[in-house]
């Protein structure tokens, strides 16, 4: 698997590509600037199925490109799933206690993988505009920290997630 390079404002996985042939591909739109490549099935998953294991991570400070695995701790995915998009109504679930990928709904090759940011993040590093359409549209992804729980009842949400918003309201 190649190494995740970052600078301040890009991402680059050199070398091979896709890093996960047969299973999912990254489809390049627009330029890196715009963050609007997405990650796409190459294959059907049904609902509830392991869609891949998250292997060959590293620890790393939070940014935009990692990942909440605990409720301090950030990882790299250090893979295509790096370009997976955020969605109010997400087919995916990052389940980062099983340390899987896991599809929320039956997925079709060619369907966008997605998964809803704040389910893994608490305060995110570079927070943005939502632009998914969904009717359970949040609007503006910050984190789980900035919505509040009867929002956070409609998603699958990470332990973590879970354990630092029972912390929030019972404050």
């Amino acid at each position: 698997m190649s190494a995740l390079v970052a600078d301040s404002e890009h991402i680059f996985l050199p070398g091979e590509q896709p890093t996960h042939p047969g299973l999912f591909k990254v489809v390049q739109q627009g330029s890196p600037e715009q963050f609007s490549s997405k990650l796409v099935a190459d294959m059907e998953y049904p609902k509830g199925s392991a869609v891949v294991n998250l292997q060959g991570l590293t620890h790393g400070p939070k940014r935009y490109s990692t990942v909440q695995v605990s409720e301090s701790d950030h990882v790299e995915l250090n893979s295509d799933l790096v370009f997976m998009n955020h969605s109010c109504d997400p087919s995916m679930h990052m389940d980062v206690d099983r340390m899987a990928v896991v599809a929320l709904k039956d997925i079709k090759a060619g369907d966008e993988m997605t998964f809803f940011y704040p389910s893994t993040e608490w305060d995110m590093a570079q927070p943005f505009a939502c632009w998914c359409g969904s009717s359970k549209c949040i609007e503006m992804v910050q984190g789980a920290k900035h919505i509040s729980s009867s929002t956070l009842q409609q998603f699958v949400l990470a332990n973590h997630i879970q354990k630092l918003i029972q912390e929030r309201d019972q404050n």
